[in-house]
């Protein structure tokens, strides 16, 4: 295959993709990092930033302070990942409009059946 399921392997997931945007544009504070996603819980968020970690995606710092003071940023690698996303960011921008017709006539034939 062309390598998609590697990808994929790394970045599956609701959140993942808008980690490495968030942090492809700043090194973030957890708590910034929270409020830049959005709709994400606490738990579901430390979940899949331990994952990023575990994948050498990200690199968390833990400055050992009171109160805790925690950075998140990309490695090498999750910012070639993260350049790689950029193209299909740019896709999703330029087809925003059709997706959303689109996701609007699912829902509308899930409400019929």
């Amino acid at each position: 295959n062309c390598g998609l399921e590697a990808a994929l392997a790394v970045i599956g997931g609701k959140w993942k993709p808008l980690v490495l945007y968030n942090l492809a544009k700043n090194v973030h504070r957890y708590g910034a990092l929270r409020r830049a996603i959005g709709g994400v819980t606490d738990k579901v968020l430390i979940q899949q930033l331990k994952e990023l970690e575990r994948d050498e995606i990200i690199v968390r710092i833990d400055f050992h302070e009171i109160p805790p003071k925690v950075e998140y940023s990309l490695t090498p690698f999750g910012e070639s990942l993260a350049i790689a996303l950029g193209t299909l960011c740019t896709w999703g921008t330029e087809h925003m409009q059709t997706v959303e017709r689109i996701s609007q006539r699912r829902a509308a034939a899930l409400a019929q059946s």
